[in-house]
């Protein structure tokens, strides 16, 4: 599994084994809609080759892109919180291999093992902070009166 900051490879190694036994490798051709905003969030992927956009539905507009994820990044965190919907959407850019996950199962394997499950929550939240940040400094790049960069 590859691991980046922005993946599940911050948990212990036990319980990483424990978690990629619930997985099963998928992929996704480029252009295919992995999930919609507002849809049940069901599962969760670790994307191990490919890229993923994820949007945002603007009415009356096409989707507004907000992300790209890559090789390691989790995709997919709605499926933790409920009521376990999607925040946004999400498409592959070009052809995407993933381990998935079946939320269910894994919220069922966190319940049963409190260490495991304080270690996927501690790992999802950092990821949800480090994007909050990211998305934070994009908004002031693009609204701000002078951007994230240094003031004179």
């Amino acid at each position: 599994m590859t691991t980046t900051t922005n993946s599940l490879g911050a948990l212990p190694p036990d319980s990483r084994e424990r978690l990629m036994k619930l997985a099963r490798e998928v992929s996704f051709p480029a252009g295919t809609r992995v999930f919609e905003e507002g849809s049940r969030a069901d599962r969760f992927w670790i994307i191990q080759s490919g890229s993923v956009t994820l949007d945002l539905h603007v009415p009356g507009r096409r989707a507004a892109a907000v992300g790209t994820l890559g090789p390691g990044d989790l995709l997919g965190w709605s499926w933790l919180f409920p009521p376990y919907s999607w925040h946004l959407g999400a498409e592959a850019h070009v052809q995407v291999r993933a381990m998935e996950f079946d939320a269910t199962l894994v919220r069922a394997l966190c319940e049963a093992d409190p260490v495991l499950g304080r270690a996927m929550f501690r790992s999802v939240g950092e990821i949800v902070a480090s994007r909050l940040q990211s998305a934070r400094t994009r908004l002031l790049d693009l609204y701000g009166p002078y951007g994230s960069g240094p003031r004179l």
